[in-house]
């Protein structure tokens, strides 16, 4: 517990009851939601508005992860692509060198990943703002570059080749090959294990030392928060769940190069978390889909895609700059759990005031 006004003349705020508040309405909507996206497919099993939906999801794990660090903790990273990168190239070149399957692959994708955003992340932290902004950028760009330019390790501008997945053994059952529907349920199940994760991680100690950290990171040192070992750990995970994206994009695609890793890609995940909403799971969810599908209908308009899509993100900005879904975590943090609880919080501000 937070606090009690009971106890002491602290605001009423039971953790318990924000938990329990909080995961009863998530729970309803997001199965209702789930339920939506699974059963998709029974209607519509256009291959191309599936291979849209599969890139969408790819984009919507990336976002959750650049969440972690950003909307959680409050670390702008510019560079996120570079993450991605790992975990698609380790893939590959386990599999062109191994032999390692698609399935065998995933801890060692995720491991390399978190593993890139531990050393770099020991170095960086160092920083803050915009500081951190401007390097995380310029090893973004460091990374596809060298990817470029290792010939005879990633094969350069050509790239590398992978193998489709394969769900079986012994390099027999169902191949996934170019059929965008098993994708397409392998993509949600991701999204769901990993938004699964980084909420229950919102709820934590951990997350609160984050959201303390992003607030205000000398008040949290002052707190006794041990505010570099905490961001460090942001900083991996989120890089972690890059590695996953990268493990799905590498296995969809069977062919990765490093004009998949540029800047613009970086650009194109922090802009579906700020559309979304920054700190949000559902809003970085919804800023995915939004900035992978608006595009697509707007091809027709070809000429003026562009134009109407920076019109969009721009009148977005405007009038709600918090995004789609920004804001909502802070708010049900912090409002009262029954009509009990507003009663003693007004008494005891009052209480204040006389004083």
């Amino acid at each position: 517990m937070l606090s009690d006004s009971r106890n002491n003349n602290n605001y009423p705020i039971p953790v318990r009851n924000i938990k329990s508040h909080i995961s009863n309405g998530v729970n309803k909507k997001t199965l209702f939601v789930v339920l939506i996206f699974l059963a998709f497919p029974l209607f519509d099993r256009n291959q191309y508005h599936l291979e849209v939906l599969v890139n969408a999801g790819i984009y919507a794990i990336l976002a959750l992860g650049l969440n972690v660090m950003t909307g959680y903790c409050g670390l702008l990273n510019l560079g996120y692509a570079a993450f991605f990168a790992a975990g698609a190239y380790a893939y590959a070149l386990l599999n062109v060198n191994w032999g390692w399957s698609f399935w065998a692959s995933l801890p060692a994708c995720v491991f390399c990943a978190g593993v890139l955003g531990l050393v770099f992340g020991s170095c960086a932290l160092r920083l803050r703002g915009d500081y951190l902004a401007v390097v995380t950028l310029g090893f973004g760009e460091i990374t596809r570059v060298t990817l470029n330019n290792l010939d005879a390790l990633t094969g350069g501008p050509n790239g590398l080749s992978a193998a489709h997945p394969v769900l079986g053994f012994s390099g027999r059952g169902l191949d996934f090959g170019i059929n965008s529907l098993p994708y397409y349920y392998l993509t949600l199940f991701a999204i769901m294990v990993v938004a699964m994760i980084t909420f229950r991680l919102s709820l934590s100690r951990l997350g609160r030392g984050w959201i303390a950290i992003k607030e205000d990171e000398v008040a949290a040192a002052c707190m006794g928060i041990n505010t570099g070992r905490l961001k460090l750990l942001a900083f991996c995970i989120g890089c972690a769940i890059a590695g996953i994206a990268g493990w799905l994009f590498a296995g969809k695609q069977g062919f990765v190069s490093p004009e998949s890793f540029d800047f613009v890609t970086s650009i194109m995940i922090a802009a579906m978390l700020v559309l979304g909403g920054i700190g949000s799971i559902p809003g970085a969810i919804a800023g995915a889909a939004a900035l992978t599908i608006i595009p697509e209908l707007l091809q027709p308009l070809q000429q003026y895609r562009i134009f109407l899509f920076g019109g969009v993100m721009i009148v977005m900005m405007l009038f709600r700059p918090q995004g789609l879904f920004g804001g909502r975590r802070i708010l049900e943090e912090f409002k009262p759990q029954t009509e009990r609880v507003r009663q003693e919080e007004d008494e005891v501000l009052s209480e204040d005031l006389r004083q």
